[in-house]
C-alpha cells in the first residue's frame, strides 16, 4: 500500500505528544484523523495540516467510551492503518488521598481506552491486511515514581497489553507496539511540574533539574520529533516483525 493512502488515527492529539505526532504525520502525507475530547482542539489541530496542504478531519472522542470511538472509526472514509493511543492525562497525589474517580479515570483513558481503540480498528486493520498500533507509554511503563500511583499503572499496562495484542495479530501484518519516552515538555508535564513542586516542597525549576532530568545521562527533554521518527520506523514495512515491543528513548535512564 502506498503510504500517501495510509490513515492515521492519532488520540489525544488536539495538544501534546498527540498533536505533534498528528502534525507530523499530514506533513508526511498520511490522511489523519485527529480525535480529542475537546473538539475544537481537534479542529485546530486538524485545520492545521489541511492549510499546510495535508489532508486531516477532526472527531470528538472519548477513549474511553467505546461507542464514541467506533463512531468516529466508522465516518472514516477507509480503514485505519496506523493507530497512535496518545491520549493522556496527569493527577499526582499519595495514594493513601488519591480520589478514587481521578484514579479510574487515569485508568479508562490510558489503559482502556488504548484496549477500546485497538478493538475498534482491528477489524479494518485485518480486512485490509496490515495495521500499525503504536500504544504512547513513557518511561513510567518501566519505572515508577512516588505520588503517580494510577499513571505509572496505567502505562506499565500497556506493555502487557500491546505484547498479548501482538500474539493476537500473529496471523497477519499487524504488529502492537509501546514507544516509551523519557519526559517530554508538553502542557500535561508543565501541570506535572507544578503538582510535583507542591507535593515535595521545592520550586518548579528544582522539579525539572532534581526529579526530571537527574535520572537521564544525557539531561534533557525528549523531543516530539524523536518520538514521531520512532513511530516512522515501527509504521514502515521493515519493522513487520517488530511486534509486542517497549521501544525506551531514555537518555539513559534505564542503562543505569
Amino acid at each position: 500500500m502506498n503510504r500517501g493512502t495510509r490513515l492515521a488515527f492519532v488520540t489525544g492529539g488536539g495538544s501534546g505528544i498527540g498533536r505533534g505526532l498528528a502534525e507530523h504525520f499530514g506533513a508526511a502525507g498520511l490522511v489523519v484523523a485527529v480525535a480529542d475530547l475537546d473538539a475544537a482542539a481537534a479542529e485546530t489541530v486538524a485545520a492545521g495540516i489541511r492549510a499546510a496542504g495535508g489532508r486531516a478531519s477532526a472527531h470528538r472522542v472519548d477513549v474511553a467510551d467505546a461507542a464514541s470511538v467506533a463512531i468516529a472509526i466508522d465516518s472514516l472514509p477507509q480503514p485505519v492503518s496506523l493507530l497512535a493511543n496518545a491520549a493522556g492525562l496527569q493527577y499526582v497525589s499519595p495514594l493513601e488521598t488519591f480520589p478514587l474517580d481521578r484514579f479510574r479515570r487515569l485508568i479508562d483513558v490510558m489503559l482502556t481506552g488504548a484496549a477500546i481503540t485497538s478493538a475498534v480498528v482491528l477489524p479494518g486493520m485485518r480486512a485490509q491486511g496490515h495495521g500499525r498500533i503504536v500504544h504512547l507509554g513513557s518511561i513510567h511503563s518501566l519505572v515508577a515514581s512516588p505520588y503517580k500511583s494510577a499513571y505509572v499503572a496505567a502505562k506499565h499496562g500497556l506493555v502487557g497489553l500491546a505484547r498479548t495484542l501482538a500474539l493476537e495479530t500473529a496471523d497477519t501484518d499487524i504488529t502492537v507496539n509501546v514507544v516509551c519516552p523519557a519526559y517530554v515538555r508538553t502542557p500535561l508535564v508543565d501541570n506535572q511540574i507544578h503538582a510535583q513542586a507542591r507535593e515535595r516542597s521545592l520550586t518548579p525549576e528544582q522539579v525539572v533539574e532534581q526529579v526530571m532530568l537527574k535520572p537521564m545521562p544525557k539531561g534533557r527533554f525528549i523531543e516530539i520529533e524523536e518520538i514521531a521518527g520512532t513511530i516512522d520506523f515501527l509504521a514502515s514495512d521493515t519493522a513487520r516483525n517488530m511486534t509486542g515491543q517497549c521501544l525506551v528513548l531514555d537518555g539513559g535512564w534505564t542503562a543505569q
